[in-house]
């Protein structure tokens, strides 16, 4: 069990930067996808890249943003902004 923890403790930074990265483009591509290019939300997942299946989007119409997440690890919000396209909320780390 303690062999267990000391992995997961070595690799926890990587697997979260992962985590924030994938959320990060998911929601931005997501966001731009919606909102720049008017699709569904549903047919904006082709647009991932492969290896991004475990990458979830939900969108907020009245605020125009779509949020992504990597179960347990990472959530991101990007927001259509006029003039500026979609711009990812700062992360709270």
């Amino acid at each position: 069990m303690a062999l267990l923890v000391a992995v997961f403790a070595y690799f926890w930074p990587a697997l979260h930067g992962y985590a924030i990265t994938g959320a990060s483009y998911g929601a931005r591509v997501g966001c731009s996808c919606r909102y720049v290019g008017g699709r569904t939300l549903s047919d904006c997942r082709k647009d991932f890249e492969a290896g991004m299946a475990m990458i979830t989007l939900s969108e907020d119409p009245q605020a125009r943003s779509v949020t992504a997440r990597f179960p347990l690890l990472a959530r991101q919000t990007a927001t259509y902004r006029e003039g500026s396209g979609c711009v990812l909320q700062p992360w709270n780390d």
